[in-house]
C-alpha cells in the first residue's frame, strides 16, 4: 500500500469516533484496508 493512501484511508479512519488517531497509526497496512472496508464502504447489501 502506498503511503499516500495509507494516509487518506487513516484520515477516514479517526474521523470515526470509535477510532482515535494513536490506535489507527499502529495499525498494519492489512488491519487499516479492514476496518476502513468494514466502516466507509457501501456494500451491495446496503443499498437494496
Amino acid at each position: 500500500m502506498s503511503q499516500a493512501l495509507r494516509n487518506n484511508l487513516e484520515q477516514d479512519l479517526c474521523e470515526l469516533a470509535s477510532l482515535n488517531e494513536n490506535e489507527v497509526n499502529n495499525m498494519t497496512d492489512a488491519e487499516v484496508e479492514y476496518y476502513h472496508w468494514l466502516y466507509l464502504e457501501e456494500s451491495i447489501y446496503d443499498l437494496m
